[in-house]
């Protein structure tokens, strides 16, 4: 048995799994998060900001020295999107490498799509070919596949923070922008691939399920129990949405659902999630509490 740990380094946050992991699969020992948004330090010469990488170094190396401190044999570490797009990606990687003493990787859209889907897809059985959709800071990804066979998966540049940066929301009817401009993106992009059919059965993994989830359920966004799994609507999906693009920043603080860091962008999540289920033509999606941490356990230890 091996007791590994697997950290992601994303647009809004930095995340940690720590696993057992045996011949026949692994066991989820614990789950760590802090809020560093990092996609936000880019500058408009495509560098990430030194306060910005310091921020989340610091962040990734308090996770690390965490996952050393109860005895983890092994340590990953992979960055996504708002490092996939930095011009200085390898002064990131470095300052990593100082941080935490160990080597970190920047993976491709499509294998951080990859790494969702296969994460993501306990909820579906390996009988019938799925969808998964995850949402993140800075870029959206879409896969469609059925166990661990990958049909068409790809990584579209509209993330939560992405968008809340070039379009503001402060009222209802700012959202149809926002929806638009995710739909036109969404639609260039499956264009351009040769795509499959497109299943029934989607799921979606990321801080805007989880969020959707909680305010869908009423319960409070640190009640977990109720959140995988959650089957939900479109019609309810739009309404929150709506609800909360009628509220202030402060407003939205109030609110038990909501996860404090995710205030400000919570609504630009949701209308991505509302331009990809028009395009799909789906009506519900399945929330999973797990995604690409839990995905790249299952690549790297599983041969998937």
């Amino acid at each position: 048995m091996l007791k590994v740990a697997v950290i992601g380094i994303g647009s809004n946050s930095v995340r940690m799994l720590i696993a057992e992991v045996e011949k026949d699969g692994f066991r989820r020992l614990t789950r760590d998060r802090e809020g560093t948004r990092l996609f936000a330090g880019l500058d408009a010469a495509g560098n990430l900001r030194e306060d910005s990488m310091e921020k989340t170094a610091a962040a990734v190396a308090r996770m690390a020295a965490s996952a050393r401190r109860i005895g983890c044999d092994r340590l990953h570490i992979f960055a996504t999107s708002a490092s996939r797009d930095a011009r200085n990606g390898e002064r990131f990687l470095g300052l990593l490498r100082e941080k935490t003493g160990a080597e970190a990787e920047i993976v491709s859209g499509e294998e951080e799509a990859v790494l969702s889907f296969l994460g993501a897809t306990d909820l579906a059985g390996g009988g019938v070919p799925c969808g998964v959709v995850d949402i993140g800071g800075g870029s959206t990804e879409l896969v469609i596949g059925q166990g661990a066979r990958i049909d068409a998966a790809f990584s579209c540049q509209m993330g939560a923070v992405r968008l809340f940066q070039r379009l503001p929301i402060r009222r209802r009817e700012d959202m149809a922008a926002v929806e638009a401009e995710a739909e036109r993106i969404l639609r260039e992009k499956w264009q351009s691939m040769r795509m499959p059919p497109v299943p029934e059965s989607w799921i979606g993994t990321g801080g805007t399920f989880t969020a959707l989830a909680a305010l869908y359920r009423g319960v409070p966004w640190t009640d977990r129990t109720y959140m995988h799994g959650t089957c939900l609507p479109r019609d309810s999906i739009r309404e929150i949405g709506e609800k909360l693009a009628g509220m202030t920043p402060e407003e939205r603080l109030k609110l038990e659902g909501l996860q404090p860091s995710r205030a400000d962008i919570v609504v630009h999540g949701i209308c991505i999630l509302l331009a990809v289920m028009k395009h799909l033509g789906r009506d519900r999606i399945r929330v999973s509490e797990y995604g690409n941490l839990d995905g790249y356990i299952r690549k790297h230890y599983f041969e998937c």
